[in-house]
């Protein structure tokens, strides 16, 4: 007897996960806690082989500004494929790079537009970051790098030496403002302004044992770090002690650029003009895409000096050069600003009903919500509960059921985070929130969860 195609779905789909989980290598992450095998797309919605259909609020990973498959982007990796164009050219000069480039400078701080340069770099985030650095101990002539606690940039060794938790003698760690933990106890503009005073002062100490800095580095939101946005009065804080003192300021938009957080690039909040600006994610549309922007008078680099075979993509560059364009003209940097505020608000107005919600914060649609053990006799410097991984882990199960991609991140994985595409409307925010709030309810009256906080049937 034949089996109901409906019935084989879960099969298909349970021997492709099968099969991964043989043949791929053990430091996959996201197929481990999103078992599911995608099969069609659009917009915020994706079908699994099951015939399962999800929200997904993980987007990439901030990648999918307009979401899945948006037409705009089909229609410009069309355009190119049907014009014979050359997929691969280095970083030859072409009509689809020009355009990219043009519409990428139109949406920069007009003060680094006026007179900056950019570098193709290759297909990650994390080798744009290394082009950052290489850029400015070139031009600076120094070895030295300023970088931040909480901080990712990336798995290649120079990026991850400026992420959090690294050892390299070369890179002095930071405090970077963080309210909800404020490691001076008192958090708000008290510690940021704490938070500045210390790194100033570690500065001008000759005796502070900081190599001395080619470049400062960080995320104006912290992304994996617990969706951590950065004070505006700091960040000008950075930037004047970074000026004052001739330190190039790179700042990191590969997650929080293209309109994530409200405005086109986060420093935009904060009025700074940073040295460097590193981009990747978003702007290219969904396809691989990485690219430094950077003042003139640090382009002081031979020929050669940085490169990358794949820095040519072109359909990355027109499926980028259709989503910036598309973003701009739809002004929904603008609507993640205003729909991302209401949707903290309501998230805010949660818990009040659920003492294990900690804290909810972000900017646009960058959010976190870090959940705590309410329970717990021990509290941190800061005054606040310890993190609760385990129940961010069942929060991130119990929305997978429902039909919601979430991703965690944070400190000790205990931030559940929403990173919907910026085409999100009213409708479906509401649904992200209910299910969200479904899946929270149903963590908490785990057996597990009952167990160790000691509640009772």
């Amino acid at each position: 007897m034949t089996e109901p195609a409906s019935a084989a779905l879960p099969a298909v789909q349970e021997g492709i996960l099968r099969r991964q989980s043989l043949r791929e290598s053990a430091a996959r992450t996201y197929a481990r806690s999103l078992p599911i095998v995608p099969v069609r797309a659009r917009g915020l919605t994706i079908e699994g082989a099951d015939g399962r259909r999800y929200l997904d609020c993980l987007s990439g990973a901030g990648t999918l500004a307009l979401g899945h498959n948006h037409p705009v982007v089909l229609e410009a990796i069309k355009k190119v494929i049907d014009s014979g164009a050359p997929l691969h050219v280095l970083d030859l000069a072409t009509p689809v790079k020009d355009a990219f480039i043009t519409e990428l400078f139109a949406t920069l701080p007009r003060e680094l537009a006026d007179n900056a340069r950019v570098q193709f770099c290759g297909p990650a985030g994390t080798d744009a970051v290394e082009a950052a650095l290489k850029l400015v101990r070139t031009a600076t002539g120094r070895s030295g790098l300023l970088a931040f606690t909480g901080a990712y940039h990336g798995m290649t060794a120079g990026a991850l030496d400026a992420s959090g938790g690294a050892q390299d003698v070369r890179v002095t760690r930071l405090p970077y403002p963080y309210d909800y933990r404020c490691p001076y106890g008192v958090g708000g503009e008290r510690g940021a302004e704490l938070s500045a005073r210390w790194t100033e002062s570690l500065l001008d100490d000759p005796k502070g044992g900081v190599t001395s800095p080619a470049g400062m580095i960080l995320e104006p939101v912290q992304g994996e770090g617990g969706v951590i946005p950065a004070p505006d009065t700091w960040l000008r804080r950075m930037r004047e002690i970074t000026a004052a003192r001739s330190i190039p300021l790179i700042a990191d938009e590969v997650q929080t650029g293209v309109g994530r957080t409200g405005t086109f690039w986060a420093v935009e909040h904060s009025g700074v003009v940073p040295d460097v600006m590193v981009m990747s994610k978003a702007i290219g549309g969904s396809l691989p895409l990485a690219v430094l922007v950077y003042r003139a008078d640090l382009d002081v680099w031979q020929p050669g000096a940085h490169a990358g075979t794949f820095r040519g993509n072109q359909l990355a560059m027109a499926a980028g050069a259709a989503t910036l364009a598309y973003v701009r003209e739809h002004r929904l940097a603008e609507r993640a600003g205003v729909l991302g505020a209401r949707m903290l608000g309501q998230l805010q107005g949660l818990a009040a009903d659920h003492p294990c919600i900690g804290d909810v914060r972000g900017r646009g649609l960058m959010i976190g919500i870090e959940l705590v053990d309410p329970d717990a006799a021990e509290r941190t410097v800061s005054g606040a509960p310890p993190a609760a991984p385990a129940l961010a882990a069942a929060v991130q199960r119990e929305c997978l059921d429902r039909g919601l991609i979430v991703e965690l991140g944070g400190r000790h994985s205990g931030v559940v985070r929403l990173l919907p595409p910026l085409t999100l409307t009213d409708d479906q925010a509401a649904a992200v929130l209910d299910r969200l709030a479904d899946a929270l309810s149903a963590a908490e009256r785990s057996p597990q969860r009952r167990q160790r906080t000691g509640q009772s049937h």
